[in-house]
This record gives structure tokens, sequence and C-alpha cells, in this order.
């Protein structure tokens, strides 16, 4: 990391020149993770976006953007799951960092209640559906920053063997659901370390997707590594992405019983981590707004933002 000279004075011929500050740092910046499905499919892990020995000096505003909402099943339905929130790191110095939220998870009662049977587009995309009529794409993922969702389907012209496609993730693409009922495995996500040297932390996994009980056989999909929530065979409620790791929801699967649909899970939150040599000159102010927390390991300073948005400034 280059040296810091905000605070260096000169003298030339009587002359005191304070040089502009020059700082570099490494961002990691993970948007939110997406909502599953309701009888559906996973959704995409958020967008994640990473570099280091970047220029950056002065005021620095920090997004940190929360997971999606969580889809209602039978007993309250809306389908109300939503694409994560996007990340970012902004200001004058640096070129501004935007990663985009997860897609959400495609619904199976899109019919009845207005939602989309396909997966969403995000950071990484929903996966498809499971029905209610046929194959139900998964989303797209946006460029650099994640992977598309697997492909829900309807297995059966009963309608009782289906399953929802995994999310994808920041590492991989969520698989497809499978026959007899099986949910497609969310995406894996990506590792990182500037939060704990010699640790890495996985973030952005996709969830996965939920499978038909009905049928006697099959199994809910697994959760993507970096947080993301496990699918659903039953009528149960799928598992929420994990806090701060930007990890897509689980899809909801069908039941046996009533409500035969659960809710399906919503997206973990993002996170932004900024951290630079700690021979240079602290953050001067955090904004009010942004949760943090501070931690030196290595030789680094290492600011870890947990929620909320505002400037920072060197």
């Amino acid at each position: 990391m280059s040296g810091n000279f905000g605070n260096l004075l000169l003298g030339f011929g009587g002359t005191v020149i304070k040089l502009p500050t020059a700082d570099t740092i490494d961002y990691l910046v993970i948007a939110g993770g997406g909502g599953g499905g309701a009888a559906g499919g996973g959704a995409g892990g958020g967008g994640f976006l990473t570099a280091t020995d970047v220029s950056a000096s002065g005021t620095l505003t920090i997004t940190v953007g929360a997971g999606g909402s969580k889809g209602g099943g039978f007993s309250s339905y809306s389908p109300t799951n939503a694409i994560g929130s996007s990340s970012s790191l902004a200001g004058d110095s640096i070129t501004d960092v935007t990663s985009v939220g997860g897609g959400r998870g495609g619904d199976s009662n899109a019919d009845a209640g207005g939602g989309a049977a396909t997966g969403g587009v995000g950071g990484s995309g929903g996966g498809g559906a499971m029905g209610p009529d046929g194959t139900k794409a998964g989303g797209a993922a946006t460029s650099g920053q994640g992977n598309a969702g697997g492909t829900g389907d309807r297995h059966n012209a009963a309608g009782n063997n289906r399953s929802g496609g995994g999310g994808g993730g920041a590492g991989a693409a969520g698989a497809n659901g499978a026959s007899p009922s099986t949910g497609g495995a969310g995406g894996a996500g990506l590792a990182n370390n500037l939060l704990e040297l010699g640790s890495a932390t996985l973030y952005a996994g996709g969830g996965g997707g939920g499978g038909d009980q009905r049928t006697g056989s099959g199994a809910a999909g697994a959760a993507g590594s970096g947080g993301g929530g496990v699918g659903r065979y039953d009528a149960g409620n799928g598992g929420d992405g994990d806090p701060n790791t930007g990890g897509g929801g689980g899809g909801s699967g069908y039941g046996n019983a009533s409500p035969y649909i659960g809710d399906s899970g919503a997206g973990g939150s993002g996170i932004v981590i900024v951290r630079y040599a700690d021979s240079f000159s602290d953050l001067s102010s955090i904004g009010a707004g942004l949760t943090s927390a501070k931690t030196t390991a290595g030789g680094y300073t290492i600011y870890k933002f947990t929620a909320g948005t505002g400037d920072i400034i060197f």
C-alpha cells in the first residue's frame, strides 16, 4: 500500500506546503441476498465485488444493502419476496462500486397472487419455481458479480412431482431442480480474507430450491456455502440467508398437509469491509447512520460495516 502524505509538511525557501492525502485501501462490497420463492426457487446471493490497493482519500459514502423480504405461504399468501438491496462504496477519489442485490426466487403461486414464477435477475440470479406448469427459468446474474439461478420444473402431468431451482451464488450457478421432487442446491459463494487474515470467510451463497413432499420421495435443495438458506421439502418455512453474508433465502416446499406451503426464506443482509495499513491515520469520522466495528490485525486497520448508510472521512 502507498504512503500517507496527508500530514507531511515540507519547507521550500521558507514556504510550508501541506501535501494531499494519498492512501490506498482494500475493499469488499457484498449486496443483500434475495428472498426465496414460496413453493419455489431459492434466491440468488448478493453481488460480490472486491479489490486491493485502490487509491482513496477524503470522503467516501458507504451503503450496506438489506436482504430481500420473504414470500408468504398458503396461510397468508402474498408473493412479496424481493430482490436484495444493493451495497455500495462511492466518492470523488474512487470509481464508484455498486454490488447488485440477489435475485428473488421464482414463486409457484404466481398466477394466484401476481408474483413471477421465473427466477429474478440480480447480483446472482434466483432459481425458477416448481411449476405451476412446465419449466421455469432461473434468473440471470450481473456480469462480474455472480452466477445464474437454476431451472425449476413440473416433472409430471399430475403436478405432484415438482422441484424449484437453486439460487445462484458468487462462485457457482444454482443447480436445476430434479425428479423426483428434489430442489436444486444453491450455488456456492466465494471466499475472502479481508476481515480475518489467514482465515477466509465465505459470502454470497445461493438459497436452496423447494421440493414436493407429495411424491413420497425427494429432498429439499441444499444451501449454498456462503450464507445461503436451505430449501424445504414439506409445509415448513424456507431457511433465511445468514446476516451480513449476502446469502439468498431458501425456497419453501409443497407438503402433504395444511398449510401445504410455508413461507420462503428472507435474504441475508450485505456487508462492506474497508482495510488499510495501520501506519496510516485512522478515519476522522464515521457517519451516525452506519453500524460498524473496528479491528486491527497483521499490520492493518479493518472496518466492518454491517448496516445503514453514511460517510466515512479519512
